[in-house]
Order: C-alpha cells, then sequence, then structure tokens
C-alpha cells in the first residue's frame, strides 16, 4: 500500500482509505488477488490424473478437532463463494468462473 499511496500522492496523515486509491489506480484487493491465484491452482488440482497430490488434498483426517475455533481446510477457503466445481474441467469456463469471484 506504501507504493499505491505514493503513486496517487496521498499520505498516511490524509487518513484515506486503502480502497479509494487502489480503486483509482484500478488495483485488485490482495485478499482477492490471493483467492483466485489458490482457485486457479485448485482447478489445476482437479483436471490433474491421480497422483499424490491430489490424494493428500482429498485425504480426512480422523479424530476430533481441538477445542476452540474450528480450523477451517484449505478447500472450505478456497470454495467459499463458488458452488459448481464441475466447470473445473473446462478451462475457458473455470478461467471465467474464478475471474469473476469477488
Amino acid at each position: 500500500m506504501t507504493m499505491v499511496r505514493w503513486m496517487c500522492g496521498v499520505k498516511l496523515k490524509d487518513r484515506l482509505p486503502s480502497k479509494k486509491p487502489r480503486q483509482r489506480l484500478g488495483i485488485d484487493d490482495t485478499a482477492l488477488v490471493l483467492q483466485q491465484k489458490a482457485l486457479r491452482w485448485y482447478g489445476h488440482l482437479l483436471r490433474k490424473d491421480d497422483d499424490w497430490v491430489k490424494k493428500c488434498m482429498e485425504y480426512e483426517v480422523e479424530g476430533p478437532r481441538p477445542r476452540g475455533k474450528p480450523k477451517r481446510t484449505w478447500r472450505q477457503v478456497v470454495g467459499k463463494g463458488l458452488s459448481n466445481w464441475t466447470t473445473a474441467m473446462d478451462r475457458s469456463k473455470w478461467r471465467n468462473l474464478r475471474m469473476d469471484v469477488r
């Protein structure tokens, strides 16, 4: 964000929300970019033949979860906001679906 503020001529003293300079420059939120990258990797794994990476991804750990807030699995984090995984086999449709996640 330091570089983004510098490019827009905004100082920290101005107390402008980070969203405003990013919108001015047309830059997406970092969390959104990371989500799209994870979906890109997940689509790659879904299209891949059975190998050890895919087996590890589908492996379910047995036993109770520790006390406190249950940790989300990688699949739950990646799948947030998506309902149709069958489109991963068609790369162009998957790319469009991945880019529409906001």
